[in-house]
């Protein structure tokens, strides 16, 4: 069993940066495929970015491509998010996912794929 918890939201000014962190526990998460969703208010939970096991891999969804960054630290059991040039759309509960049993160099974009999930994290972007 893993357990995820997030962190690192808050309030940011549009424009602005936070980086959200992934932290894991129960059990490494080498081997792991990773992803971030998210979900504002009244909305469906949507896919965000995600990374491989290997992390050679990364897939974004292309509202955030070249203003996201995934990365993950298998040694700090940490998956984060970075997140620049911040837009009041962005603002909403980003979700961290783990994805057990995957490919190594695969990158998973669909929710139903992920086994473990945190309790999320809130993002507001002030305009």
């Amino acid at each position: 069993q893993v357990h995820l918890v997030e962190s690192g939201g808050g309030l940011v000014q549009a424009g602005g940066s936070l980086r959200l962190s992934c932290a894991a526990s129960g059990r490494t998460i080498t081997g792991y495929a990773m992803g971030w969703f998210r979900q504002a208010p009244g909305k469906e939970r949507e896919f965000v970015a995600a990374i491989s096991a290997s992390g050679t891999s990364t897939y974004y969804a292309d509202f955030v491509k070249g203003r996201f960054t995934i990365s993950r630290d298998n040694a700090e059991n940490t998956v984060y998010l970075q997140m620049s040039s911040l837009k009041p759309e962005d603002a909403a509960v980003y979700y961290c996912a783990a994805k057990r049993y995957g490919n190594t160099y695969r990158v998973y974009g669909n929710q139903k794929e992920y086994d473990y999930w945190g309790q999320g994290t809130q993002v507001l972007v002030s305009s």
